[in-house]
């Protein structure tokens, strides 16, 4: 096989991506097709292969794998598009899910939202109580059984579910991850009875401490889990119908893929399925390019999402909120705003103009599209400030209306707040600018690390439209933009260059110090079921490595660390190692002074991972080089800052970039698939990849 393939669908455009043995890239773009997003990612195919010279089906014939990121869960989550599901749950717990563990008011909330307690509100329930049921039995925290499964109110309770028409059921029983007999007994009972309908176990989902989020993860993914399924048996289905013979993978919101056969079974790993593969596309570029500290910001044409890179990994975190609920399930954390190019720009009731989180979308996307949209948005701004040349954008395959993008501001923005068209679309432009500027300061230093010691990667059709100002106003040392093989594919390439990753983990909380033998026999049982599920996936691994990790905290505290553990045989000696491992994290994160030994740790989640190398190279080929400066293909007026306001910009075509040209602001640059806006003030590099890097034009 010659190929592997990257799908980034994303809310406006799906991005494809595909390299060969020998090396060589290939990029597509294409407006995503809302609701059915799979008919967008095959007409990104037809894209990519147009890209390579090739057939569709002689395309997809030679190419080994295609990893998607998919938006089946999220949206379905997001939306409420969920199957009908069953609770069961041991008898005296069933309020759990309601009461929230007294979080559901604020859980994943600003604090502006918190401080106004008296106007929170929870979510809607994820189950109603009428498809709830407590079952007969009970395990304790040792996991021995204090009182049996009652098996005659268990198949009683099944059947009165069914009758109610769920589709699936969710099974979370107290200290089951202790002793998971009787939910696996339950699923037993249930097959008897419906033998196809869709169960989840939260011994296999989330064998973790912490019945609330056990839950919310359990029911989250049984209710996810039939659409995932019914979304990937079709698709795979159409692909195999037009000559694809390799495996299908999906992204996992771990930074990972899993295959399409696994991963119904888990649905719960892929709601961050498309937001992470711009993170792995860093990471990998970084490696390439020496850059271990990097700041991911991925402006696409609904979201704006940043990420980071320290020491060269993603950052993650064992818990996530969606919708209020908490979820625990490995993730790179991804912070996102409703900030894309299609981000709506009105006009609030106090005469204050604002920027998103409403998106125009693929349909019917900015007024410039032409298709029907007359609300302004970002790409509306960009357009009538000169930055966007409307007979370029997508390489000329889409003609933008400049006079429909006027009409829109000069109707919705200008004429309420008595600016002119102009100055209103700069208006638009700084706001824009502000908002994702004070994202990516507020994750980085939430994170406790300075911007100014990271480079800023951007990527996304509307990423380097706006990157040199917001990266400009955080101090960071430098800007890198992929104008290479993946300009606003960047995703994609992620995608296509991730590895097979899976995640095991057990709770069995104890006091420091754990034994070696008892930690070691955790990680050996964790190991075990990772490499059988490696070997399922059907892949032709490079290599399989494992990584373990555990969350510690001191003693009393609620919550806990995830902290390294050393890949080798364990003794008393590399748990202590562990432990000063965890006071230096703990150190880093709060505080020099906050560490505390003399409280005591505790040890409550062993964890490991199993990454799988998959046989294609992440390098991206060298850039022709060049020398000295690039010949502008023209100039145009446009509006690159406010510092500069107007200016007569150089215009540089992206195809005429060669390794070691240089250049300076004003200057904007086109390619295919995004425009790159480059201010006064700032000097411009192509590096050996066909990257850009933007510096101060004073220190560089």
């Amino acid at each position: 096989m010659s190929f592997v393939i990257g799908i980034d669908i994303g809310g406006t455009f799906t991005d494809a991506f595909a390299t060969d043995t020998t090396g060589r890239v290939f990029a597509a773009k294409s407006p995503s097709t809302p609701p059915d997003f799979e008919q967008g990612m095959l007409n990104a195919i037809d894209e990519l292969a147009a890209a390579v010279g090739l057939p569709t089906a002689q395309l997809l014939g030679e190419t080994a794998y295609i990893c998607h990121g998919t938006t089946a869960t999220l949206n379905a989550l997001v939306t409420g598009d969920v199957a009908q599901v069953g609770f069961l749950t041991t008898v005296g717990h069933s309020d759990s899910i309601m009461i929230m563990n007294l979080e559901g008011r604020y859980a994943g909330r600003g604090s502006d939202y918190v401080k106004a307690m008296s106007r929170t509100s929870k979510p809607a329930p994820l189950v109603p109580r009428g498809r709830i049921r407590e079952i007969v039995e009970r395990v304790d925290y040792k996991g021995e059984v204090l009182v049996p499964l009652d098996e005659d109110k268990a198949r009683e309770a099944i059947r009165e579910l069914l009758e109610q028409g769920v589709e699936g059921f969710a099974v979370s029983l107290l200290w089951s991850f202790r002793n998971p007999s009787h939910e696996r007994r339950l699923r037993e009972l249930i097959q008897e009875q419906a033998p196809e309908a869709y169960i989840g176990l939260s011994s296999e989902l989330s064998p973790r401490i912490r019945e609330y989020p056990r839950n919310v993860t359990t029911i989250m993914s049984t209710q996810v889990g039939p659409k995932l399924r019914d979304y990937l048996k079709p698709l795979s289905a159409e692909l195999t119908g037009r000559g694809f013979t390799g495996s299908l993978l999906v992204m996992q919101g771990s930074g990972g893929a899993i295959s399409a056969a696994d991963a119904p079974d888990r649905a719960i790993t892929t709601i961050g399925s498309v937001l992470t593969g711009g993170l792995v596309g860093c990471r990998n570029l970084g490696a390439q390019l020496g850059h271990r500290n990097i700041i991911s910001t991925d402006i696409g044409g609904t979201t704006f999402l940043v990420g980071m890179i320290v020491d060269g990994e993603p950052v993650k975190s064992t818990t996530t909120v969606l919708n209020q609920y908490t979820i625990s399930t490995p993730m790179v954390k991804v912070n996102t705003i409703g900030a894309g190019g299609g981000a709506i720009a009105w006009v609030d009731s106090g005469g204050n103009l604002k920027v998103g989180p409403r998106s125009a979308g693929a349909r019917p996307g900015p007024a410039c599209y032409g298709q029907g949209g007359t609300e302004p948005t970002v790409t509306d701004a960009d357009l009538v400030l000169g930055i966007v040349n409307p007979d370029n954008f997508l390489g000329g395959r889409k003609q933008l209306d400049r006079g429909l993008a006027e009409e829109a501001i000069r109707v919705n923005i200008a004429e309420p707040l008595g600016l002119s068209v102009e100055d209103a679309a700069a208006a638009v432009y700084a706001i824009q600018n502000a908002q994702a500027a004070d994202l990516v300061r507020t994750v980085v230093v939430n994170s406790g690390y300075d911007p100014r010691d990271f480079v800023v990667y951007s990527f996304g059709g509307a990423g380097p439209v706006h990157c040199a100002n917001y990266a400009r106003d955080l101090g960071a040392e430098a800007v890198v933009v992929p104008l290479g093989a993946t300009a606003a594919t960047f995703s994609a390439y992620g995608l296509a260059t991730s590895d097979v990753v899976l995640a095991a983990e057990v709770s069995d909380p104890a006091n420091h110090p754990v034994p070696a033998d008892v930690m070691q026999r955790a990680y050996d049982s964790l190991e075990t079921e990772l490499r059988d599920r490696m070997d399922a996936q059907n892949l032709p691994f490079k290599s399989v490595e494992i990584s373990r990790e555990v969350d510690i905290r001191y003693s009393m505290q609620l919550s806990e660390v995830a902290t390294p553990v050393p890949g080798d045989t364990l003794d008393d000696k590399a748990i202590e190692g562990v432990a000063e491992t965890f006071d230096a994290l703990y150190a880093k994160l709060y505080g020099s002074e906050a560490a505390f030994r003399a409280a005591g740790l505790q040890l409550i989640t062993y964890r490991a991972f199993a990454t799988g190398s998959l046989p294609f190279s992440s390098e991206l080929p060298d850039h022709e080089t060049g020398a000295g400066s690039p010949t502008p293909s023209g100039h145009r007026r446009a509006f690159l800052s406010h510092e500069a306001g107007w200016q007569n910009a150089a215009v540089y075509q992206n195809a005429d970039l060669k390794a070691g040209h240089r250049f300076a602001g004003p200057a904007i640059v086109e390619a295919d698939t995004t425009t790159l806006a480059v201010p006064a003030g700032m000097a411009a590099e192509v590096d050996r990849l066909g990257n850009v890097v933007l510096t101060d034009a004073k220190g560089a």
